[in-house]
């Protein structure tokens, strides 16, 4: 037999089930609703997948990127290396100097580090437009004031097996002023409470249809370029004029 108390309890689990539930769908929709604005204010979805080709610096290495085809191509001038890769295929030619890479087992394993730096490297050009790719768990934090006193909304970053790191999270800072992020902190470990780095995803640029941030206050990309038409020749040679 229920006792009024057993009846209690039982109300009280399904209160809090149900509030727990709407809690965690208005969380889920405000996260949607904040990425749609981030993407809005960087000139929307459509005009960044029509962008084809993206070249910049960063970390001394030199990078082509045809977003089209996943043909990418990586000049190491500190290791005399350049490595031509599909990352979507893992096919492709490297260079030493301007002598092919022929031993097999040594190309493939520059071709997988240059489809790793390629991940790297990208991820600190157009890490907004990939809040939402297949294995990102996105979750709302907080909120936090910006050095520019603006409030951010913070979402949290993890990933379930995609990328070169899975283990590592991320925090985004999205100021709720223009719907731009202005501020990353990097977590080695999903788990750890303190990050590795926060730095300013800053100095937001027009090119081509869209906006990026580069040539920041502090490390990141530089030289962007975005085009629509480019010399063919970056993907397939290592002298390409």
């Amino acid at each position: 037999m229920k006792t009024a108390a057993h009846s209690k309890l039982f109300v009280f689990i399904l209160f809090l089930s149900y509030f727990t539930f709407n809690s965690n769908a208005q969380s889920s929709k405000n996260v949607e609703r904040i990425v749609k604005k981030v993407e809005a204010a960087m000139g929307g979805v459509t005009n960044y997948n029509n962008t084809k080709f993206i070249k910049w610096d960063f970390a001394k290495r030199v990078l082509y990127w045809n977003k089209w085809t996943g043909d990418v191509r990586i000049e190491s001038p500190k290791d005399t290396l350049t490595i031509l890769v599909n990352v979507n295929t893992l096919k492709g030619k490297a260079f030493k100097g301007k002598q092919p890479v022929t031993n097999q087992a040594t190309l493939k394993k520059l071709l997988q580090k240059g489809k790793n730096w390629w991940i790297n490297d990208s991820y600190w050009l157009v890490m907004p437009w990939k809040l939402q790719d297949p294995g990102v768990t996105l979750a709302y934090k907080k909120t936090e004031t910006l050095k520019n006193g603006n409030t951010a909304d913070v979402l949290q970053l993890t990933f379930n097996a995609v990328g070169v790191t899975p283990q590592n999270k991320y925090y985004v800072y999205v100021d709720q002023t223009d719907n731009l992020i202005k501020q990353w902190a990097f977590f080695t470990n999903f788990n750890d409470e303190t990050p590795r780095f926060t730095m300013p995803w800053d100095n937001y640029q027009n090119v081509g249809t869209i906006l990026l941030s580069f040539n920041r206050s502090e490390f990141g990309p530089t030289n962007v370029v975005v085009k629509q038409a480019f010399n063919e020749k970056l993907f397939t040679d290592v002298v390409y004029e």
